[in-house]
């Protein structure tokens, strides 16, 4: 019903960008929140940034927080991560969520699609 679909990873060298891209299709909430996610190896599954459906509500992981930016596009069903100054421990699958309300949560729990993620590698 739903599709969630992440675009934009690959490999970059320390200090680099990268834009992450997701687009969303399919019937889903009315309005809805968006959040990216990561999960590197050894490591739990963390929140990254958030961003309600208005687009007036962000949050981020204090580790990103000033690196890396969220926005959307509403008419495009499609929200961004730009990521700055990447580091080598920003090394992770980054999966695109859908959250049911149309806040910025951060916790799992109230995000009910998700993508398949995709993996950006940070070398140093």
């Amino acid at each position: 019903q739903v599709q969630v679909v992440e675009s934009g990873g690959g490999l970059v060298q320390a200090g680099g960008s990268l834009r992450l891209s997701c687009a969303t299709s399919g019937r889903t909430f009315s309005r809805f929140g968006m959040g990216w996610f990561r999960q590197a190896p050894g490591k739990a599954r963390e929140f990254v940034a958030g961003i309600s459906w208005s687009g007036e509500i962000t949050y981020y992981e204090d580790s990103v927080k000033g690196r890396f930016t969220i926005s959307r596009d509403t008419a495009k069903n499609t929200v961004y991560l730009l990521m700055n100054s990447l580091k080598p421990e920003d090394t992770a699958v980054y999966s695109c969520a859908v959250s049911r309300l149309a806040t910025a949560p951060t916790t799992t729990v109230l995000y009910d699609y998700w993508g398949q993620g995709t993996r950006v590698t940070v070398s140093s």
